[in-house]
């Protein structure tokens, strides 16, 4: 007689299979769901203005412009996936008080500004270009730099057309969608389940009408030819520090990287602020900054 022992291993094994294809779906419906919130008024201690904003996402584009001195530069900040505005406040202060204007925005699908579904990069990078622009139109004649958290990174990159703009901060940016499947899944279900990235890879398409192949930054990075900084946690499992050292390879000069040790993936200018912020502003003052201003400063 048979065992049946070879039966139900199949068996169990077909049943595992189901139940992390139903996981994975559930995880899918959840990355890609609205990340919608009321954002409320712009903090007292910084004066500026609500402002709005056409994209060619389809949606109207939230946002804060806050006004600096005059030839210093202007900067838009880009929040990562499931943000807002909000989240990029810490940075608005002290870019502000360094006497940049600042632009900060909700992607759409985020904050308060309409979107169906969250398109990890696709649609937001229509909504970095049109920030960019609408930087470039608020603040005549000032050189434009943009720095891009995860999402917003990957939205800069994307960009079709490139963004007009005179420098680039990058942090924490996967090199392409599956990779950056991959890793969550491995967070969430251990190393093993990176076997199940093309289940979600796949629903992407279903769910947003877009292909894993639309996102790949990596593809793109070697078109900026403006100066460029990296920016990645050493002990960072959502975008690894190996992900971020490929992307910086392909990257073209001239670019910097900076390793922040000990940070995971989450907001680098809380977790390392003073040296992020003295690392950041000598960045963008190099770049953006008249020499006038920047001696005057000094």
């Amino acid at each position: 007689m048979r065992s049946a022992k070879p039966k139900f291993i199949l068996i169990g094994s077909l049943l595992l299979l189901v139940v992390a294809a139903i996981v994975v779906w559930i995880i899918g419906a959840l990355l890609s769901a609205p990340a919608n919130r009321a954002i409320g008024s712009l903090p007292l201690d910084l004066k500026g203005n609500e402002v709005q904003f056409a994209s060619d996402s389809g949606t109207t584009i939230h946002g804060w412009l806050i006004p600096g001195r005059r030839g210093a530069g202007a900067v838009v900040l880009m929040h990562g996936v499931r943000a807002s505005r909000l989240d990029m406040l810490g940075r608005a202060r002290f870019f502000s008080a360094a006497g940049f204007t600042v632009l900060l925005f909700d992607f759409q699908a985020h904050g308060e500004s309409p979107g169906q579904r969250i398109t990890f990069g696709y649609l937001e990078s229509r909504d970095a270009r049109a920030a960019a622009q609408f930087l470039r139109t608020s603040a005549p004649g000032e050189k434009i730099g943009v720095l891009g958290v995860s999402l917003g990174g990957v939205s800069t990159l994307l960009a079709t057309p490139g963004l007009k703009a005179d420098a680039f901060i990058f942090e924490m940016v996967y090199p392409t969608f599956d990779q950056a499947v991959g890793d969550r899944l491995a967070i969430r279900l251990g190393g093993w389940s990176k076997v199940l990235t093309p289940l979600l890879t796949k629903q992407l398409k279903l769910r947003t009408g877009v292909s894993s192949q639309d996102l790949r930054p990596i593809d793109h990075v070697a078109d900026l030819k403006q100066p460029k900084l990296f920016i990645a946690g050493s002990e960072d499992l959502h975008t690894t520090l190996a992900e971020s050292q490929e992307l910086f390879a392909r990257a073209g000069e001239p670019k910097e990287l900076w390793v922040v040790n000990g940070a995971k993936h989450q907001d680098l200018h809380a977790f390392s602020a003073a040296e992020y912020e003295r690392r950041v502003l000598a960045f963008f003052e190099r770049y953006l900054g008249s020499q006038t201003n920047i001696a005057g400063k000094r």
